[in-house]
């Protein structure tokens, strides 16, 4: 197999024009990419591995297991449903349990800012309010900051909850999948104590049925998203504000070259924020001329990027498949990392050039960086001791190359209260002309496309399936790095309305809006359960999220909370499409989440191999929602004539044929 940077057989080609363009410079030819490492690697990915039926859960093996082959059951006999859905429920496990400590952090930070401690205020009072009424608090005559104090510490309870009493947002649920999930026993308690009874039970011993194994799973996922990352969002909207579209610039161009360049790279946005602050004091921006630079510029990598591009316009340089390019520019003083999706050869790239890599988590620290931890209690002194360092950085830069021709303005901030009052306006904020113009067939409905970046596909996938989708008159909601992705392709501008079918073009030019909205990180993929929960409350479209004509994504996923995602979007009603799964390797377990979880909770996985397999099958999913609803049938426009007008009025009281009466 040839080593080139063009892409191999099974790897992803490079198609992004700004990361083909630094690693062609002479400073970038000693740097080692992940596209080198997957095309070096000689070998295919292990089949047991992939399939889900390598079990390493007792000491006995590890046990490879071949389904149907009673010689190949696991030493204690497990067979292979059992041992690939005990796998698959600790991805969704390990992926609840990242979101979780991130959305504790979340909390932590909350109730400092409403002690008034830190640099961080409460900025969205009503929604603070609302978020309160749904944790029953009184906010009547009382103080903001004593109302948001008691909201975090109610927050902070749920984490470790023991009783049997649902998690206090499940609440924003429609009744019918409330329902659903009390009769299935699958309504999340203490957000933490799912986590621990899901890894309990995937020990080796306990739970042994796949069914059984998989509601465990599905109340963990749960708890996640109608848990902790949501908590998560709602308080860092209280906190931060609550995002409103703004225009903003992504890729590697936003780098620049008589600046002191510092990317951010992570997931928690109390470190990205309080940067945000302290990179704005006079003492740092003198700090850095004295250097030789003309002022700081902060750019966002991963989904701490997402973040601050929402709530501050602050441009996103790269997403996870283009750290390790980010720094290859050589422009880069330091590289701001605190947890999740940080690749471990950030060092090794880095010792090519005068940049450092900056740990700033106790959780999370790396051979070869420099740790200097962020105080939450002190955020704006931390971020200035690790600005500090950084600048301290700028006179050592070198040779560097930074693109300047892939520059690309998006339009960022779509919450779900955004969209509510893009449709509707400030008094009359509603769902309701969205649901209209899917139940009249200008929306034919609504495709979400999330999570990661991978090298396992072309890294131009979700632009591929994008541009489908809303040449099909799909409207699509983006989080993560598929949102920064979107984002370099074009797509996040009203602009891109051309690229739209005819009807859900002029909506777009109508409203002002892209066809594709991007609405956060991946932590706010829960901004999408309320969207869909309001879009059910409006009606018309049915009466739970699994009668929607919607259906959502994560093609290119690499992390284990993209699983936890997945899941817990099926168990509250909503289809996905992933390009893989790893439970091949057990038949019935494997037709079992495609096929056999819609008959619980009223969705399933899907599975397909290339993008624009991926987009047809989403858009075929929708039209099965709208047939099933009624509302697929062509109307023709009728004129009616004064016998017709008549006819329609016949036998309601007080209305003739020029309205009701007395007008």
């Amino acid at each position: 197999m040839a080593i080139t940077r063009n892409g191999c057989e099974g790897c992803a080609e490079i198609t992004c024009a700004s990361s083909k363009q630094v690693l062609a410079q002479d400073i970038a030819k000693n740097v080692r990419t992940a596209y080198d490492r997957m095309q070096s690697r000689g070998m295919s990915a292990c089949l047991f591995g992939s399939g889900g039926t390598c079990c390493r859960n007792c000491n006995m093996g590890p046990c490879q297991i071949i389904d149907g082959v009673d010689e190949m059951l696991g030493i204690c006999g497990a067979n292979a449903d059992t041992v690939a859905a005990r796998n698959f429920a600790r991805v969704v496990a390990a992926g609840s349990a990242a979101h979780t400590d991130h959305a504790r952090e979340m909390v932590r930070g909350f109730i400092d800012t409403a002690k008034g401690e830190g640099p961080h205020c409460i900025k969205d009072v009503e929604k603070l309010k609302s978020l309160a009424a749904v944790f029953d608090i009184t906010t009547e005559g009382r103080e903001v900051n004593e109302i948001a104090l008691e909201l975090g510490e109610k927050a902070l309870a749920e984490f470790g909850k023991q009783d049997s009493t649902p998690l206090s947002m499940l609440k924003r649920a429609v009744p019918k999948r409330q329902a659903l999930w009390n009769k299935l026993g699958i309504a999340p308690r203490g957000i933490d104590r799912e986590v621990v009874e899901m890894m309990h039970r995937t020990h080796m011993g306990v739970d042994q049925e796949y069914e059984n194994i998989m509601l465990q799973a599905s109340r963990c996922a749960l708890s996640d998203g109608w848990g902790a990352s949501m908590l998560s969002t709602e308080l860092t909207d209280i906190m931060f504000g609550t995002p409103v579209p703004r225009r903003a610039i992504v890729d590697l161009g936003v780098l620049r070259a008589d600046q002191v360049n510092i990317t951010v790279h992570g997931h928690e946005p109390l470190l990205a924020e309080a940067l945000c602050i302290a990179a704005q004091e006079p003492d740092m921006i003198e700090l850095a001329r004295k250097q030789g630079a003309k002022g700081i510029n902060l750019a966002g990598v991963c989904c701490t990027g997402n973040e601050i591009l929402m709530r501050r316009g602050i441009p996103v340089a790269a997403g996870f498949i283009q750290q390790e390019i980010a720094l290859a520019t050589g422009a880069v003083e330091a590289m701001v990392v605190d947890v999740q999706c940080i690749m471990p050869s950030v060092t090794e790239v880095a010792k090519n050039f005068h940049t450092d890599i900056i740990t700033t988590n106790y959780r999370a620290k790396m051979e070869g960086a420099i740790h200097l931890q962020f105080e939450e209690h002190a955020a704006l002194e931390s971020a200035k001791s690790i600005l500090t360092h950084a600048i301290k950085n700028f006179k050592k830069r070198r040779d560097f190359f930074i693109p300047q021709e892939t520059k690309l303005d998006v339009v960022v901030g779509f919450s779900h209260e955004t969209i509510n009052y893009m449709l509707g306006g400030r008094f009359r904020a509603s769902y309701r002309p969205l649901n209209d113009n899917i139940i009249n067939g200008r929306i034919r409905g609504v495709g979400a496309i999330v999570g990661c970046d991978n090298f396992k596909l072309t890294d131009d996938a979700h632009e591929i399936i994008a541009r489908e989708l809303i040449k099909n008159n799909v409207l699509v909601l983006a989080t993560g790095c598929a949102a920064t992705s979107l984002g370099r392709a074009g797509l996040l501008t009203p602009e891109a309305a051309r690229y739209c079918g005819d009807t859900l073009a002029e909506i777009c030019e109508t409203v002002g809006m892209p066809p594709v909205l991007h609405m956060g990180s991946c932590v706010d993929n829960s901004r999408i359960l309320i969207a869909a929960t309001e879009m059910v409350r409006q009606g018309g479209l049915g009466d739970d999220i699994s009668d929607l004509p919607a259906i959502g994504t994560a093609p290119l996923w690499m992390s284990e909370k993209a699983v936890a995602i997945g899941q817990y979007f099926v168990a509250s009603g909503a289809q996905v499409v992933f390009q893989s799964l790893p439970t091949t390797g057990a038949k019935k377990f494997n037709k079992y989440l495609q096929e056999g979880l819609m008959g619980q909770v009223g969705a399933h996985w899907n599975v397909a191999s290339e993008p624009l397999e991926i987009a047809r099958l989403m858009i075929e999913k929708i039209e099965a929602k709208r047939d099933a609803l009624g509302i697929n049938k062509k109307k023709e426009r009728v004129l009616f004539d004064m016998a017709m007008r008549r006819d329609l009025t016949a036998g309601v009281p007080g209305v003739g044929c020029h309205g009701p009466s007395g007008a």
